[in-house]
């Protein structure tokens, strides 16, 4: 079994500099991690295959120790982007999907091993007012496709800050957020879609009825502290997918979201 790793780092040069990510990567030595909203661009990763330790700082990070890397940047700089590091090479890389009228965001690596797909995601949040939610249900749907031709070959595992807070146990104050980005009674119904086409939420499948789990806290009025949060990053896995221990690791800080895991056949 491989240890798969997850993290919205929210900026990577921050939780870098931190330190935090050097010694959660020390400390976990995932086999496969992917990282979201890294938040670099062109002048700092000039090709999806980079390899950290060539910028300065990180020639003796815990990081560079991979030899497979894959880094996906947005086109708008210090935007977005999402990256998949590897101890074991893929044996194919693909970055984004099809689909009609996407912007480069950097949202999407797709990785293939011998026994199994890990895709890496940031799904778009549909932002104050909602004013991005059409697009936002547009998205989901042309990345529902994506992974259904996926699954249609091999099992899936799909990680990521996924924008959306399923049900009501998968935040704390359900009742005044239906109105909210990530818990629009659209967003989940699309939500309920991807798992309906054949995927599972693995912490909820392990754990259906444990409450006051989450995954991202606003860094506004201590939310962390006070543990008012939402489970908004996941790992999905598809149908004949071999897959245990998923596990929340909300005691890692360095981001105003927190790392998750799976323990996966690759």
């Amino acid at each position: 079994m491989h240890r798969l790793f997850s993290w919205n780092v929210n900026g990577f040069r921050s939780v870098a500099e931190k330190g935090a990510l050097d010694a959660f990567v020390a400390d976990a030595q995932p086999d496969v991690l992917c990282l979201q909203e890294i938040k670099l661009n062109a002048s700092i990763i000039p090709r999806p295959e980079f390899q950290i330790s060539q910028l300065r700082n990180f020639a003796d990070s815990s990081l560079s120790h991979y030899p497979n890397q894959f880094w996906h940047i947005a086109q708008k700089p210090g935007y977005s982007g999402v990256a998949l590091l590897s101890k074991t090479a893929p044996l194919a890389v693909s970055y984004d999907f099809a689909g009609d009228d996407h912007p480069k965001e950097g949202r999407v690596i797709t990785a293939e091993f011998q026994n199994a797909f890990v895709v890496t995601a940031y799904v778009p949040n549909a932002q104050e007012g909602l004013a991005r939610l059409p697009y936002r249900l547009k998205w989901d749907a042309d990345f529902r496709v994506h992974l259904a031709a996926l699954a249609a070959k091999k099992p899936v595992f799909v990680c990521g800050d996924l924008n959306c807070a399923h049900n009501e146990i998968d935040l704390s104050n359900p009742d005044t957020n239906h109105k909210s980005a990530g818990f629009t009674d659209e967003e989940r119904a699309s939500f309920s879609a991807l798992l309906e086409a054949g995927f599972t939420d693995t912490f909820r499948d392990a754990f259906p009825d444990t409450a006051d789990r989450y995954t991202w806290w606003s860094f506004r009025t201590f939310a962390r502290d006070r543990n008012i949060g939402w489970r908004i990053d996941y790992f999905l896995a598809s149908r004949g997918s071999v897959w245990t221990s998923p596990q929340i690791h909300d005691t890692v800080l360095g981001s105003d979201h927190c790392p998750v895991s799976l323990s996966a056949e690759l």
